[in-house]
Formats: structure tokens, C-alpha cells, sequence
């Protein structure tokens, strides 16, 4: 770990972080550094929200736990989804992939879950609410990055849904709630073997590590075993000390896309060995910020920033087609190359403290 690196995840006030007009406070600049500084060691940061909106994701998790629990013990084939990045944009209502051990509630606003058979059902409650309350801290989140590239103001606004959404407008991003190894659904007879890690035995899942295609992600789990891989190649445990209203926030692939490599997207992997005993299994929230299927992934921002714009970054990806094509990791970065942190000069966009996010390829702000 670099000498001014810091020991655990950062974490940050969602209220520190909403913007006002004028010059930034001092409160916000730290807030942005502290934010900015743990996504380029830990690829992830703790984001603590206003405790009534922990109360509300608190109620809700509790609901899915009703919720799953009343499913039957092995999903019908018409629920039944694996990786089908054709429908990425269109996911909605109960779902469950038995390879991975786990179950989840999509709710889209715009869509209307078709339930199998017809049959009336209750989601879990405050959907609504959360998808909103969540939606408005991703992009509070993305801001701040934002302000920390030095790049204009709701630099990505192009690419993200309207608010509110128009008429017959289909919400790109997604509010999934997901139940990992519940022990009366039969998907557990296709989890993976225990590893060992630290002299414990961990088990995870068939798949040993994924990249969310997102911009952002937000995850509260009601159960720890998130890890995600750090700048030196390590799996941290990123949710282990969480108080009730704190979550995970992590960039995706799609931001990665957008800011030309300057932010690195997450590795993450779930870790269910300490749901085992547990009526209910591991429940989680992930809300994820989409990019619009009708706009493009460029990185024109980032030019207008004065920012270095490789090949592979150069040419505009649909949307659409960035999200049905495979990513593989090891061709995206390698972590192992992150630079140690530099100070730039004080400047004006720039409090003097402001680490240079570090990048695969050490681009820096310009001066």
C-alpha cells in the first residue's frame, strides 16, 4: 500500500457530497478526495446515508426476505435466467439462476412484471422509494467524480435517463433485489467447492468474480461477503463493518468506457459461507446507473478535459452493443500496474491535498 494510502475503505456523508452554487466547501473537497482516493485503491467506497433513507432500504430488505421465502423450492423453466445480456435493458419481476445459487426481483420503472401463470404477486415493498432514493445518490456520486476529473458539471447527462421519464420512457437503470443461497431452493446443489483464503474456508460462488456494466453500483447487503479487489490484487471484504445506514458504491464497466480507463471498474465476488444456517439466505439491494440504450459510450469529455484518449477508447460504442458484448478482466486493465498516489500543485479547480486518481496508464488531470 502506498505511504498515503488509505488503511479501509473511505467513507463519505451523501449529504457532503450534494452539490451547491458557488466555490466548493471545504467539507465537499474532502469529501470528494476521501471518495475519489478509496475508488482508485479499493475500487469502492462506504457511502453513508440520511437515516431515514436507511430506515426505508432497512424495511425493504426485510421485506424481501417474506418475499423469497415463499417462493417454491425450485424455480419453473420460464424464470429461469442465465446471463442474458440480450435482455439487459428489459429485466423485470422474480428471476433465478440455480448455477449461481441465486434468486432476484428486477424492478424497472416503465415495465410492468409479467408474472408466471398470471397470478397476482407482491413484490417487495418500497421499491418505489429506494429506486428513487438511490438513483439520486448515484448521481450525486457520478457529480463528484466528476468534479474530481475536472470535468464540467453533469458531464454525463447525455447518456442517462431523463428525470422523471417521459412519457412510455423505459427506465435503464435497475433496482435488483437478490437473495443469495437460500437453503430451500434447490440451486444449492450447483454452488461451487470451499476455498481456502487466510487459513478460513470461504465458498463462492461458481463464477469466481464479475464486472457490473454499469456506471455506478450501490450495494446493501443485510449480510456481510462483498469483497472486491484492490489496486495490489487482493479480494477485500468491503462490507464487513457497515452500520444500518451505510452501503457499497463501486464504478462499473461502462463508466471505465466513458472516462477513457480513469476510473477502473469493480471486481467483486460474494462470499455465502456465513448464510448457511440462515433461514432466509443473504438478501441485497443493488441499484445500478445505467447508461441509455439509445445513446453511445465516447469519451469526448474527457478530451475536452485535455485528457489522453487511447485507441481502444477512441471510436463511440453504442450502448447497446457495449452491454451485449463480452468484457473479459484480464484484457480491460491490470491492477497490479497502479501507480502509488502523487499530490498535484495547488491550482484553482483543486484543493492542494487532491490525490491524482490513479490510472493503468498514470494520466493525470492537466494543470
Amino acid at each position: 500500500m502506498a505511504s498515503n494510502g488509505l488503511p479501509t475503505l473511505g467513507r463519505v456523508k451523501l449529504t457532503d457530497l450534494i452539490v451547491t452554487e458557488g466555490l466548493p466547501s471545504d467539507t465537499y473537497k474532502l469529501s470528494v478526495s476521501t471518495l475519489s482516493h478509496s475508488l482508485a485503491q479499493y475500487s469502492a467506497a462506504i457511502i453513508q446515508l440520511p437515516a431515514s433513507d436507511g430506515a426505508l432500504i432497512r424495511s425493504c430488505l426485510e421485506s424481501a426476505h417474506l418475499y423469497f421465502h415463499q417462493k417454491p423450492s425450485y424455480p419453473s423453466a420460464d424464470v429461469i435466467h442465465i446471463n442474458e445480456s440480450r435482455e439487459w435493458c428489459k429485466t423485470s419481476g422474480y428471476c433465478a439462476d440455480p448455477q449461481m445459487w441465486q434468486e432476484a426481483y428486477d424492478f424497472r420503472p416503465g415495465v410492468t412484471p409479467s408474472e408466471p401463470n398470471n397470478e397476482m404477486e407482491f413484490p417487495p415493498a418500497g421499491l418505489t422509494d429506494v429506486f428513487s432514493l438511490l438513483g439520486r445518490a448515484a448521481r450525486d456520486i457520478l457529480d463528484a467524480i466528476n468534479f474530481y476529473l475536472n470535468l464540467r458539471s453533469y458531464a454525463f447527462t447525455e447518456i442517462l435517463d431523463n428525470i422523471p421519464l417521459r412519457n412510455r420512457e423505459i427506465s435503464s437503470s435497475v433496482l435488483s433485489v437478490y437473495c443469495h443461497a437460500r437453503p430451500s431452493f434447490q440451486g444449492a446443489q450447483n454452488h461451487n467447492l470451499t476455498t481456502q483464503e487466510d487459513d478460513q474456508l470461504v465458498m463462492f460462488a461458481d463464477h469466481q468474480h464479475h464486472v457490473d456494466k454499469s456506471l455506478l453500483s450501490l450495494i446493501k447487503s443485510d449480510k456481510a461477503g462483498l469483497h472486491v479487489k484492490d489496486f495490489h490484487g487482493r479480494w477485500v471484504l468491503v462490507d464487513g463493518d457497515l452500520g444500518p445506514q451505510e452501503a457499497i458504491v463501486y464504478p462499473g464497466l461502462a463508466l471505465y468506457q466513458a472516462t477513457a480507463g480513469n476510473v477502473s471498474p469493480a471486481l467483486h465476488r460474494t462470499d455465502n459461507s456465513n448464510v448457511q444456517c440462515n433461514l432466509y439466505g443473504r438478501c441485497s439491494l443493488a441499484f445500478k446507473l445505467m447508461p441509455k440504450s439509445m445513446s453511445s459510450l465516447n469519451c469526448s469529455e474527457m478530451r475536452a478535459a485535455g485528457y489522453g484518449v487511447e485507441a481502444q477508447f477512441q471510436l463511440p460504442v453504442p450502448v447497446d452493443d457495449f452491454m451485449q458484448r463480452s468484457h473479459p478482466t484480464d484484457q480491460l486493465f491490470n491492477r497490479h500496474n497502479f501507480p502509488s498516489y502523487s499530490f498535484p500543485t495547488a491550482q484553482d479547480d483543486f484543493h492542494p491535498s487532491f490525490p491524482v486518481m490513479p490510472t493503468p496508464t498514470s494520466r493525470q488531470p492537466p494543470n
